[in-house]
């Protein structure tokens, strides 16, 4: 069964509990910035490895010393749904073990 769509308010409100998480378009967005490239991408396979868990991916970018993510739900449209929140949550509670500022 897909994912149900959350509603304008409900996404605003959860946001307010992720910093630095945002509402982009369609999509909910973060970028992380590390004192190192290894530090970026060792939370990029952290990142993989919590996707495979939750069996929800976001797009996953590594750059020089920063890492950053972009999410919605294919199977809701393209909607923001609880999964995608989820995900934000998950990783927001382990960047700053990798150093993320």
């Amino acid at each position: 069964m897909p994912a149900e769509p959350l509603s304008q308010k409900e996404i605003e409100d959860r946001l307010r509990e992720l910093p630095g998480w945002a509402l982009e378009g369609d999509r909910i967005t973060r970028r992380y910035r590390f004192p190192s490239h290894f530090a970026a991408a060792g939370l990029t396979i952290h990142v993989a490895q919590i996707q495979e868990e939750l069996n929800h991916h976001s797009d996953l970018t590594l750059g020089y010393n920063t890492v950053s993510l972009s999410v919605n739900t294919h199977d809701a449209g393209g909607a923001i749904t609880e999964n995608d929140l989820e995900l934000a949550a998950r990783v927001e509670a382990i960047a700053s073990g990798h150093g993320a500022a």
